[in-house]
């Protein structure tokens, strides 16, 4: 993760990932729940379903495709904590609400626990992925 995060919200991602690997999971359910407000839990659920994918191609590139809750597939970016969904607009970008949206904090924890579905395609198939999402906003 790179620093544009807060350093409160990467330190805690960090720590569940550690967490995680060893014990205490209530005290982390609680933390996620302070930092994150009300994407922690539906972030979880998406984590729980195993809804995020990642999506890599022969050179290396990758995005997260995560299934939301509506049935929608999503686009996440890592790399730059960016989401493709309504929510991540508004709450996050425009009015400054919330560090996250749900689909992106979910892509985030399923890194942490190793709940991420992999997905190998084709450069092309990857152009077609992120110009899908182009295409549905146009």
């Amino acid at each position: 993760m790179d620093c544009t995060l807060p350093a409160v919200a990467e330190e805690l991602l960090k720590e569940i990932k550690k967490a995680f690997q060893e014990t205490s999971h209530d005290t982390l359910f609680s933390r996620l729940k302070f930092i994150f407000g009300p994407s922690a839990v539906p972030a979880l659920d998406l984590v729980d379903q195993r809804a995020v994918t990642r999506v890599t191609s022969p050179s290396g590139r990758t995005a997260y495709q995560v299934l939301g809750s509506s049935g929608k597939l999503y686009t996440c970016y890592s790399s730059c904590h960016f989401c493709t969904c309504p929510a991540f607009g508004f709450t996050v970008l425009q009015k400054s609400e919330s560090l996250l949206c749900k689909h992106i904090l979910a892509v985030y924890l399923s890194q942490a626990v190793g709940a991420c579905q992999e997905l190998s395609v084709s450069e092309e198939q990857l152009i077609s992925v992120l110009l899908a999402e182009e295409e549905d906003e146009g």
